[in-house]
């Protein structure tokens, strides 16, 4: 790798490290229900976080586009710090509904940007193929700091009962001087508006609805961006409301104390964090869509599971639950990111994937919400279950019945798609080589494929030159 890159991939781990390192996830159920607050509220206010950030997604991913994904991670950052401060100036109902509106707010604006930022930072290096290394070793270091810092919760509230909430905000504040310290990347970092005015002549770029119908029109013109965006659905919902939802709720009814649940989440971050870093321990005879859609059956079934185990089986099953959501999200990152075309508003697409996934969730925090109201906790469990099979009986279905193509779009100039999306191959011997041969088991070449291959193809099948 470049120094540039090197340099990229550092700060990243550090951005992500503590600008998601929200010390107060493993009590922030306890601390609402402690502060008055009943069942009812917590996760009401949980669903209107999810559509908040749905909203949000729609002008953040423009927003990244246009001024330049690093802005937007600064914005992000300032957000965030503030959001962690709420709780802490009004405990209260509309203390805890403001704090979780600015975090979506923080959220939005960097749910995409950050993973943009990054693969076209390596692309611009010519270091792409350390790609999806250098995106789940983030989400393991994250992780793991995760597990040295929130057993120490239940002292430091002893000491001080907001500590979780400074310690959130003062982390946040540390991702923001990493933001500070990214590089400058020339054409990866800089914003579809400024990159328009130097090849225009200086005229002035489309605007943000340009934008938004270029990212609509790309993700309409291939359905397999489409597809690959609705299969990542399952793991999302199922690992967002299982881990920060009904983490403590699924304790609590096993009677597991308060006390041990700093503890218990530990040891879920563990084991996502060793399989997050570790995503070329899977297999590469299947596909990376195959092991998707396996790994979310895995979490259905261990969400089924846990109605039927004690104390210590439940968990073993949340570790399990964890370990699988960690092998998913760095392939399925990567299976999105590989999808976009590369002229393509890569930071607006992925926040179209983030507001699909959290619209999802929002109704699934309603209706977990209405569940535990009436402590149906594991008839929860089991609906959830069923109706991610359910959805992945129709991917399969729809992916087998010939009517996608697989791979890579080939896109032409200006952000709009060719019309070409690879070979149309059903046949798993046959896919498009993003799609293939994915999960090396070589730590030096980690990466599903270099994007950076389809992407110098032109609309006249001509090669250009890379950079």
């Amino acid at each position: 790798m470049t120094d540039t890159a090197r340099r990229v991939i550092r700060l990243n781990y550090g951005f992500q490290l503590l600008f998601n390192l929200l010390w107060w996830m493993p009590v922030f159920y306890a601390y609402q229900k402690a502060a008055g607050l009943s069942d009812g509220q917590i996760f009401g206010i949980q669903s209107i976080y999810y559509v908040a950030f749905c909203l949000f997604e729609i002008p953040t991913g423009l927003i990244a586009d246009r001024i330049g994904t690093r802005n937007c991670l600064r914005a992000g950052a300032v957000v965030m710090t503030a959001a962690n401060l709420a709780p802490v100036v009004s405990a209260s109902y509309t203390g805890f509904l403001v704090h979780f509106l600015a975090i979506a707010a923080g959220r939005s604006l960097t749910s995409g940007a950050a993973s943009a930022y990054l693969y076209d930072g390596l692309q611009a290096e010519k270091c792409g193929e350390h790609y999806l290394k250098a995106e789940g070793t983030a989400r393991a270091l994250g992780l793991a700091a995760k597990v040295v810092c929130w057993p120490l919760i239940g002292p430091l509230m002893s000491v001080a009962h907001a500590a979780p909430y400074v310690l959130s905000a003062l982390s946040a504040a540390g991702s923001l001087a990493c933001a500070v310290a990214l590089p400058r990347l020339a054409g990866a970092d800089e914003g579809t508006g400024k990159a328009t005015e130097r090849t225009s002549g200086g005229r002035r770029g489309g605007d943000f609805l340009r934008d938004a119908g270029s990212a609509l029109r790309c993700v309409a013109s291939s359905r397999w961006l489409a597809l690959v965006m609705v299969q990542g659905v399952g793991v999302f919902t199922l690992s967002r409301i299982c881990q920060v939802n009904l983490f403590q709720p699924i304790l609590l009814d096993h009677g597991i104390a308060e006390a041990s649940h700093g503890g218990v989440l530990a040891a879920m971050t563990v084991a996502e964090a060793v399989a997050s870093a570790r995503p070329q321990w899977l297999s590469s005879r299947l596909t990376p869509v195959a092991w998707v859609s396996i790994l979310s059956l895995a979490l259905a079934g261990t969400l089924a599971a846990m109605t039927l185990g004690g104390p210590w089986a439940v968990v073993t099953l949340l570790c399990l639950f964890a370990a699988a959501t960690g092998f998913a999200y760095p392939v399925q990152r990567k299976l999105v990111n590989d999808a976009v075309p590369a002229h393509a508003p890569r930071a607006t697409l992925l926040s179209v994937e983030s507001i699909v996934d959290r619209a999802v969730c929002a109704l699934a925090a309603v209706a977990a919400g209405a569940y535990l109201s009436a402590g149906h906790l594991d008839a929860l469990l089991w609906h959830s279950a069923l109706a991610t099979a359910v959805l992945l009986g129709a991917f399969q279905l729809f992916l087998r019945s010939g009517m996608v193509k697989r791979g890579p779009m080939v896109a032409a100039p200006g952000g709009l798609p060719a019309g070409a999306e690879g070979p149309d191959t059903t046949d798993a011997d046959r896919q498009a080589p993003t799609d293939r041969a994915a999960l090396g088991t070589d730590p030096g070449r980690e990466s599903l494929h270099d994007a950076g291959d389809a992407d110098r193809l032109t609309e006249g099948g001509r090669r250009r030159p890379r950079g």
